[in-house]
């Protein structure tokens, strides 16, 4: 397929004949709408994996450092290689970038399937799909955030991410239940043998953790032929700007652009010490809690994640259905709200119930989910067209290059003390959002127009 190839798809059709309420308007649009069915198959297959892949670490090894490199060395090539996902994404069709990715992860899933259910699997297996499968993350991700602007106007992109972004937590409140739940029936309680060990227990284990990663698989077929029934055009500059420029220069003409930009400086600094003081802690603490501390065992691990899910998709939800925010006051709001998440991992540390862990999670996520949806709708709006994806890229390098420090971290750190592992988080995050607050780029942020390269 040459460049020329990829520019020449049909023009997302047009909304002038499109009323009412935005989140009713954006639904009529036939684009959008494949664009949502397959991101929510997509998002809910990944979460079978996401609680299967740890809990089949913690039944080889019984060690949550173990389990917390396994999480962390697939965060590698997704950060390293991020840049370049979000390059190609400005060059070529986003949605091509999505198609090569989760067509990668679905071979990569289905060959999981397969030695989990023959029993070949190994632990230095799970780091080599771990770290492919990180791989295909970073080219799917800045592709799937700068795909929006070319469906829908800007004046429907908060609509049009809270619909998409909310199907997706709606899979990941509903995932992680279900795949806990199909790994606990046909598992045995916490601490018993391990899938080294043999036995009746062994057998169960594999059924269990097969099928889930089977769903996942399943998830990404259908997701696949969701993206195939989209086209998406990018605008006749972008192309000619990426005809002029070597890939490299690409890159740093994104980089550039965020240096000079002293607001979305700020914005990433927050989201990527957001995604250091919660990914680590919750996502090796709450396994660690469900298996240790927590008699539901596995449901309890799936439970709590439901949890942070339905969260989520509340927050997401609420950016969508109320009214936008008072630009004068926009910045101070957001941060404020991002505070309560600092909060509720000081609270987590002393929960001794499934049920009370699960509430705290879940008010932390519904912070969460407001405030991406309103700073991802914020940089779309305002940011130019022919750089989304580098913009976005760049933002995730630094957040998810932070995230395998973060579970390595926390994976040594809660073996000494669970409770100070996410008060230290906490705190640390309370701190940096009160320092970013004094920031006058931050109180001003919702007043700023678009911008141009």
């Amino acid at each position: 397929m040459s460049l020329k190839d990829n520019f020449e798809e049909p023009l997302p059709e047009p909304e002038k004949t499109l009323s009412g309420h935005p989140m009713l308007t954006v639904l009529r649009i036939r684009n959008l709408r494949f664009l949502w069915l397959g991101q929510g198959f997509s998002v809910l297959g990944t979460q079978f994996y996401m609680i299967a892949l740890p809990w089949l670490v913690l039944r080889l090894t019984g060690d949550p450092f173990k389990m917390g490199t396994v999480l962390a060395l697939a965060g590698i090539p997704r950060a390293l290689f991020m840049l370049v996902g979000g390059a190609l994404t400005d060059r070529f069709s986003p949605r091509t970038l999505m198609l090569c990715s989760n067509f990668t992860r679905m071979v990569i899933v289905g060959l999981l399937t397969a030695l989990v259910l023959t029993e070949s699997v190994d632990l230095w297996m799970m780091y080599l799909l771990g770290l492919t499968f990180g791989l295909a993350d970073a080219f799917y991700f800045p592709a799937q955030a700068s795909i929006m602007p070319r469906i829908v106007k800007a004046e429907h992109l908060l609509a049009g991410n809270s619909i998409v972004q909310g199907t997706s937590q709606l899979s990941i409140a509903v995932g992680p239940a279900l795949a806990g739940g199909l790994i606990a029936i046909f598992s045995g309680s916490p601490g018993e043998t391990a899938i080294t060990g043999g036995g009746a227990a062994q057998t169960a284990d594999v059924t269990g953790l097969g099928l889930a990663f089977g769903i996942n698989a399943l998830g990404y077929l259908i997701s696949i032929i969701s993206l195939l029934m989209i086209k998406v055009s990018q605008p006749v500059e972008t192309v000619n700007k990426n005809i002029e420029i070597n890939f490299f220069s690409s890159i740093t003409q994104g980089i550039m652009y965020l240096l000079k930009d002293k607001t979305l400086r700020l914005l990433v600094l927050v989201n990527g010490i957001s995604h250091f003081c919660m990914e680590g802690p919750l996502f090796i603490g709450i396994p660690v809690l469900a298996y240790s501390r927590f008699p539901e065992g596995a449901a309890a691990f799936g439970i709590i994640m439901s949890a942070f899910g339905a969260g989520m998709l509340l927050g997401i939800i609420l950016a969508g259905a109320l009214p936008k925010l008072p630009p004068k006051s926009m910045g101070m709001i957001l941060l404020i709200i991002i505070s309560f998440s600092g909060l509720g991992l000081m609270i987590f540390g002393f929960v001794t119930s499934t049920l009370i862990a699960a509430l705290v999670v879940l008010c932390m996520a519904t912070a969460q989910g407001f405030v991406v949806i309103q700073y991802t709708s914020w940089i779309q709006a305002r940011s130019p067209d022919i750089l989304l994806g580098r913009i976005f890229s760049l933002i995730m390098f630094v957040s998810v290059g932070l995230i395998p420090i973060s579970q390595a971290l926390a994976g040594a750190l809660i073996k000494f003390n669970t409770t100070g592992l996410f008060l230290g988080a906490g705190i640390l995050m309370s701190v940096v959002v009160g320092l970013v607050a004094f920031r006058p780029e931050m109180r001003s942020m919702g007043l700023e127009p678009k911008k141009n390269v």
